[in-house]
């Protein structure tokens, strides 16, 4: 088609209320080209709100498709990982832990072994290892959280301890941040606080450090 053609055709297109992406689709021109033929001709405020409408519902579409192509790329590795990490030796399981003890664990307080940590996936994993690698009962174990001040510490309690699988007469007093809990909120924070899990064991506390110096001294 020649440019001629196209300027007409675009004329038409344009007093049948279409928009610049719509005509540049039909006939390829590009839309600084259309915007100087066609810049006496703009859009009704009505139709301009009509094409933003549209415009808003394809772009949720578009971040629908995606949210759900990513979900389903994500299942499909978390089912393929998983197939690959499963099930644990118990050597596999000790060293396990020990990486999460070298990251999250306590390593100066020689007498206690402790983990502390938002997600109470860590911490369960935690006393999971503790049990499968040294044979203690998590019942040996003591909890303290920390809260913000606008937290409820009876509720938090009850849900780190159904969620830990564990007494409440397990958990110390509480620790009370001056701050609100928004903050962590909007940082992506679990919204719980954080949990310590502690064991007063000064030789198994050694034991795991020298586990971990003997991992360190062989990189």
């Amino acid at each position: 088609m020649a440019l001629t053609e196209k300027r007409a055709k675009a004329l038409v297109l344009r007093k049948q209320e279409m928009s610049y992406s719509q005509i540049k689709e039909i006939l390829g021109v590009s839309k600084s080209t259309l915007s100087y033929w066609l810049r006496n001709y703009p859009l009704s405020k009505k139709r301009i709100n009509e094409l933003r409408g549209n415009n808003e519902k394809r772009i949720e579409r578009y971040r629908e498709t995606r949210r759900k192509t990513k979900e389903k790329r994500l299942k499909e590795f978390y089912i393929k990982q998983k197939g690959k990490i499963f099930p644990l030796n118990k050597r596999e399981l000790f060293l396990t832990g020990l990486f999460l003890y070298w990251g999250e664990g306590s390593k100066t307080m020689s007498k206690e072994v402790a983990v502390s940590n938002t997600d109470p996936s860590v911490i369960v994993f935690f006393i999971k290892w503790i049990n499968s690698a040294f044979k203690i009962s998590k019942d040996k174990l003591k909890f303290s959280i920390h809260l913000y001040n606008d937290m409820n510490v009876n509720e938090e309690i009850s849900f780190w301890a159904k969620t830990l699988h564990v007494s409440k007469n397990q958990f110390l007093k509480p620790y009370i941040k001056d701050t609100s809990s928004l903050r962590i909120n909007q940082k992506g924070g679990f919204g719980h606080g954080t949990c310590n899990a502690r064991l007063s064991n000064a030789r198994l506390s050694e034991q795991i450090l020298m586990a971990i110096k003997a991992i360190s001294d062989k990189n």
